[in-house]
């Protein structure tokens, strides 16, 4: 477990994963990374887990990876890497999941919530997926699934050019089911995780799996991201984008 995921099970049986690092804007870890996808895993084997509810700690959801800790593994093979072992995780989990997004979303930030079954985020919500501006390639099969939810000349804004967008933006494009105070999104999620959660177990997981359609699809789409993204990681192209990040990181 990571001392930045905190993990909570509550009576009506949702389980709530909240990103707790508020000093690095909720950047993740291998450790963290670990933590969640052991969190998703045990939420799948418990009958006492009816959903899975994303936050992070307020003022932000997640900064994305911590690029010092992933340039720190990145010897490894990616196949090995935490986060790839959370993303298949994620993309596997039954358990209906919802996410909670205050802040900045970027990154995992913001693929993670493709996976989500209902998205919900406060005006403060910014989202961003970086990706070829380090000289990698999309994660979290968002290759996949964002040219079917938002087209693909908008998907290719977002995932290209790296376009970021807002809460009002998202809810337009459909990547959220609702905007509210950021006082309230929490307990609105953990309300509709609860409702999830007490209704037929077998039913709730059959429907989703109807309305989620192709997952051997998806997880091919995963893995060939997967491969591409172990090529561009050892690229000098993203060598020298995260030396110039980590670079501007350093404080003065």
């Amino acid at each position: 477990m990571s001392e930045h995921i905190a993990i909570e099970d509550t009576a009506d049986g949702v389980r709530l994963i909240r990103i707790d690092r508020p000093e690095k804007k909720n950047a993740l870890t291998g450790a963290m990374y670990d933590a969640m996808r052991g969190a998703l895993a045990e939420a799948d084997a418990a009958d006492a887990v009816g959903a899975v509810v994303f936050a992070g700690a307020p003022g932000a959801f997640s900064a994305g990876n911590d690029l010092a800790d992933f340039v720190a593994g990145a010897s490894k093979p990616f196949r090995e890497a935490p986060a790839l072992q959370f993303i298949r995780q994620l993309a596997r989990t039954r358990t209906p999941m919802i996410a909670a997004v205050d802040g900045i979303a970027v990154g995992i930030g913001t693929t993670l919530t493709l996976h989500c079954d209902l998205v919900y985020a406060s005006p403060a919500a910014r989202f961003r997926m970086p990706f070829v501006e380090l000289g990698l390639v999309p994660e979290a099969a968002s290759s996949y699934l964002l040219p079917r939810r938002v087209g693909l000349l908008k998907a290719t804004e977002m995932l290209l050019l790296s376009q970021g967008f807002d809460a009002d933006e998202a809810l337009g494009l459909g990547l959220v089911n609702g905007v509210m105070p950021a006082g309230l999104l929490l307990e609105h999620a953990q309300a509709q995780g609860a409702r999830l959660a007490g209704l037929p177990r077998g039913a709730v997981q059959a429907t989703r799996a109807l309305i989620r359609g192709d997952q051997a699809a998806m997880e091919a789409a995963l893995e060939a991201e997967a491969v591409a993204f172990e090529e561009r990681l050892r690229a000098p192209e993203a060598q020298a984008a995260f030396a110039r990040f980590l670079g501007r990181a350093k404080p003065a």
